[in-house]
C-alpha cells in the first residue's frame, strides 16, 4: 500500500515523499537503507495503494513467473533486478502490484520466502515453504523449476475435474429451470383446460392433483419459494466453510461410492507430488507433512495425515501409520516403505503421483461418459412425467365429453 512520509537524512535535511510498501516496518527498513530516518508515516487510503485480498492470480501467470524467475536466478541475475524485470512484464494488474511490493521488500533485505508468505492468496503454503527451503539450501533456481512443474500439474488436474463437471452442471441447471418454468407457466394453463373440460369437481389421479396443487402454491408464493431456496444455499455454503462444517461435508463426500473414489485419487496424487517436492527441497519431514495436509483438499484425509505426523514424531516411519489408514490405498505405504529403505522417497512418490494423476484422468473420462446420458435421461424423464400427469387426464376427460 502507499505511505506518505516525512524523514530526515544524515545531513539533517527534512524530506517528504510517497512510497509503496507492504507495511510501515518495510518502509522504515527501505528508508534506513537510503540513509533516512522517518519522523511521520501516514497510510494513504486511496484505492490504488491497497492490496485487494479477494483477488487471485491465474495458475498460468504464476507458472510463467516461476519459470522466468528460475531462469534469471540460474543465470546469475540479482534477485532484485529479476523481480523488477518480471513485474514490468506481467499483464495481470493485481499480480504486478504484488510483485512490486515483493520487490521493495526484497530490496529492503527481506528473504523472498518470507515476503511471499504475506500474499497467501497468490503464493500457497507449499510454494512459500519450497522457496524458503531453496533459499536456505542455496538451490533456489532448481526449486523454482520444480515449483513451476508442480503448479502446472495442479492446474491441469483442476482443469480436468472442472471440465468433466461442467456438462452435468449445465444439464442440471437446465433441468431445474425447466422444472420451475413448467410448474409456473405451463401447468396453470393445462390445469385451466382440465377444469374447463371436467368441471371443478372432476376426479383426477392423485399425482395430477398434487402437480396442480404444487403449481398453484408456487405461483402464489414464488418470492417465498425462491427466497427459501437461496437462503438454504447461502446457509449451506456458509456452514461448509466453517471448520466443523467443512469436516462433515468432506466426510459425507467420502461416503458416496463414485465420488469417494475420485476424491481419494485426487488427494493421493496431491499428497505424493507435494510431499515429494518438499522432501526434495530439504524441508523437514514434520513440516512437510503439515504443509502437505493443507494442500490435499479434504479435511478427513488431512486429519489422517496429522495423526500419521504424530506417529512420525514418536519415532515411526511414515509408511507405518499410513498402512493403517482408511483412505490411503495399500500401494502408497508400500511404495513409501521402499522409498524409506532406499532413501529415494521423493523419486518413488513422484511415480505414485504420476500414476494417480493418470487414474484421475481415466476416472473422469469414465464418469463423463456415464453422467452425460444419465442427466439427459433424468431431464427427459422429468418432462415426460409432468406431461403424462397432465395430458392423460385431459385425454380421458375429452373422451368422456365425446361419448
Amino acid at each position: 500500500m502507499k505511505f506518505t512520509y516525512t524523514a530526515t537524512t544524515k545531513e539533517g535535511k527534512t524530506i517528504q515523499g510517497v512510497a509503496d510498501a507492504v507495511n510501515q516496518e518495510s518502509l522504515v527498513a527501505m528508508l534506513a537503507k537510503q540513509g533516512a530516518r522517518p519522523i511521520v508515516i501516514k497510510a494513504d487510503g486511496s484505492k490504488a495503494g491497497k492490496t485487494k485480498r479477494g483477488k487471485k492470480v491465474k495458475s498460468k501467470d504464476l507458472v510463467v513467473f516461476t519459470r522466468q524467475l528460475s531462469t534469471m536466478v540460474s543465470a546469475g541475475v540479482p534477485l532484485t533486478r529479476a523481480m523488477a524485470t518480471l513485474q514490468t512484464q506481467t499483464e495481470n494488474k493485481y499480480f504486478r502490484q504484488v510483485l512490486t511490493a515483493v520487490m521493495k521488500e526484497v530490496e529492503a533485505g527481506q528473504p523472498l520466502g518470507e515476503t511471499f508468505a504475506k500474499y497467501p492468496n497468490v503464493f500457497s503454503d507449499v510454494y512459500v515453504n519450497m522457496v524458503k527451503a531453496g533459499e536456505a539450501g542455496g538451490i533456489l533456481d532448481e526449486i523454482l523449476k520444480r515449483l513451476a512443474s508442480q503448479v502446472e500439474q495442479d492446474a491441469s488436474m483442476r482443469k480436468k475435474v472442472k471440465s468433466a463437471m461442467m456438462y452435468p452442471m449445465v444439464i442440471f441447471g437446465i433441468t431445474i429451470i425447466a422444472f420451475f418454468g413448467i410448474m409456473m407457466f405451463v401447468i396453470p394453463k393445462l390445469g385451466k383446460i382440465i377444469t374447463d373440460l371436467g368441471g371443478p369437481d372432476a376426479k383426477l389421479p392423485i399425482y395430477t392433483q398434487v402437480l396442480l396443487d404444487g403449481s398453484k402454491f408456487m405461483q402464489s408464493n414464488a418470492v417465498f419459494v425462491f427466497g427459501i431456496m437461496f437462503l438454504i444455499i447461502f446457509l449451506f455454503r456458509r456452514y461448509i466453510k466453517t471448520p466443523k462444517g467443512k469436516l462433515q461435508w468432506h466426510g459425507l463426500l467420502l461416503r458416496i461410492p463414485v465420488v469417494k473414489m475420485l476424491i481419494t485419487k485426487i488427494a493421493i496424487a496431491r499428497f505424493a507430488r507435494t510431499f515429494a517436492s518438499l522432501m526434495s527441497a530439504g524441508v523437514a519431514v514434520l513440516d512437510a507433512l503439515e504443509v502437505t495436509g493443507g494442500a490435499i483438499g479434504n479435511k478427513v484425509i488431512e486429519n489422517e495425515l496429522k495423526e500419521a505426523a504424530k506417529a512420525v514424531q514418536n519415532g515411526k516411519q511414515l509408511s507405518e501409520p499410513l498402512s493403517q489408514s482408511k483412505h490411503f490405498p495399500a500401494i502408497v505405504p508400500q511404495m513409501l516403505a521402499i522409498g524409506e529403505e532406499t532413501g529415494q522417497i521423493d523419486t518413488i512418490l513422484i511415480k505414485v503421483a504420476d500414476f494417480y494423476e493418470e487414474e484421475v484422468e481415466t476416472t473422469i473420462d469414465g464418469l463423463s461418459s456415464i453422467i452425460e446420458p444419465l442427466m439427459i435421461v433424468v431431464l427427459g424423464g422429468m418432462v415426460g412425467l409432468i406431461a403424462a400427469s397432465v395430458m392423460g387426464p385431459i385425454a380421458s376427460l375429452s373422451k368422456n365429453i365425446g361419448s
